[in-house]
């Protein structure tokens, strides 16, 4: 395959500052040179590349848009997107660790906790010396975080948490977890610490999707921790979702570069192959996906830019994230499919990127909210009824 050329067929990028350009052509290179070298060999035996993270956080990729007071990079939001843009590109499994690292770690940390918490942690985070995970989905409770069992028990100064999370990214290598669970106060978030006795988190195994993520599960069994482990800020499920929004904006940008991957695979591999005489991009058939390919991109990147333009302004609502991620996910895993069938037989081969994105976006579309979920988000905000049950 040819050098990556991106894709901006509506000139989005005369709509970006010098500087989101020049973040956005750094984690590109970082992408072409680091990551996709190495992907497939991590992707085929299941294993992160933890070489990367060093590299990373010396990049200013983790909590890349929190403040440098905390050892941030302090980008705005659609530098931060373009930087998950291109991860993805790289692969889900990077784009989720950056994700989860920054939005669902970092970021409770530094809304909800205290100037002690945000001093301790932030900066060790950021440096990529310590790893973070997020507990809230459950083994039976997934699209409906409310009816979470994990629950917490204040004894002493201490508070005591029993449950299990599932499903979790980064669980089994993180130096701390972001738990939510029920108090007699309602839902609250928690700090647990590595080596707590009482908590384990073994990693799940035989995934087809996402194999170069580690993903766990994470047990409490009389797990007792400080009272300052409490993240004071927390009040209800609401302080979760607000974590779950700051990811669903990453992953929002973050598919768009899985779907640019095959998108250019395609174009490149149809232009080469020759059937009856001439290359297949010559066939009507083979046009229409590659067309539809670049429409949906372009369309994506379009919501994308300006729910980013929302975000600095910091006129974001949440329903508007939920549109974009629903969207763009769906679109960068029908690209995939689409991409798959022009390469024929090579579409299942690893030679090519295409069925390593296709089968990662079959957990993207899933996670930090179903297409169905989001679905009716947006239904709700249409006609005021909630018809989630």
């Amino acid at each position: 395959m040819g050098e990556f050329r991106g894709v901006d067929f509506y000139r989005l990028d005369d709509l970006l500052s010098e500087e989101e350009m020049m973040v956005r052509d750094t984690v590109r290179t970082f992408a072409d040179e680091r990551i996709i070298p190495i992907i497939d060999r991590h992707f085929e035996e299941a294993t992160f590349p933890m070489g990367l993270i060093p590299e990373m956080a010396g990049l200013g990729l983790f909590g890349a848009n929190l403040p440098e007071e905390y050892g941030c990079a302090g980008m705005n939001d659609v530098a931060y997107g373009l930087v998950m843009q291109e991860l993805e590109r790289g692969d889900s499994a990077i784009r989720s660790f950056a994700s989860v690292q920054g939005a669902l770690v970092m970021y409770p940390i530094y809304t909800f906790g205290t100037e002690e918490q945000k001093r301790r942690w932030l900066p060790a985070l950021a440096a990529g010396e310590k790893v973070g995970c997020f507990g809230l989905t459950e083994p039976n409770h997934g699209s409906d975080p409310g009816s979470m069992e994990t629950h917490a028990v204040k004894r002493g100064d201490c508070w005591v948490l029993n449950g299990a999370k599932s499903w979790i990214t980064n669980g089994t290598i993180a130096d701390v977890a972001v738990v939510w669970a029920k108090t007699a106060d309602g839902i609250r978030g928690f700090l647990v610490e590595k080596g707590t006795r009482g908590f384990s988190a073994p990693e799940i195994k035989h995934k087809m999707s996402l194999r170069a993520s580690v993903t766990s599960q994470l047990v409490f069994e009389d797990c007792e921790i400080p009272g300052e482990n409490l993240l004071p800020g927390t009040g209800g499920l609401k302080s979760a979702l607000m974590c779950l929004n700051q990811a669903r904006y990453g992953i929002a940008w973050g598919a768009l570069g899985a779907a640019m991957a095959c998108y250019h695979s395609a174009v490149d591999y149809t232009g080469a192959r020759h059937q009856f005489d001439r290359p297949i991009a010559a066939f009507q058939l083979v046009q229409e996906k590659l067309v539809y390919m670049l429409t949906e991109i372009t369309k994506g990147q379009l919501l994308a830019l300006h729910l980013g333009r929302l975000k600095d302004a910091g006129k974001l609502r949440f329903v508007q994230t939920s549109m974009a991620k629903m969207n763009n996910v769906s679109i960068a895993l029908e690209t995939a499919r689409k991409a798959r069938q022009l390469l024929g037989a090579n579409g299942i081969s690893l030679e090519f990127p295409v069925v390593r994105h296709m089968c990662n976006l079959e957990s993207v579309i899933t996670y930090e909210g179903t297409h169905d979920i989001h679905t009716l988000i947006v239904g709700e905000a249409i006609t005021g009824i909630p018809a989630f049950c």
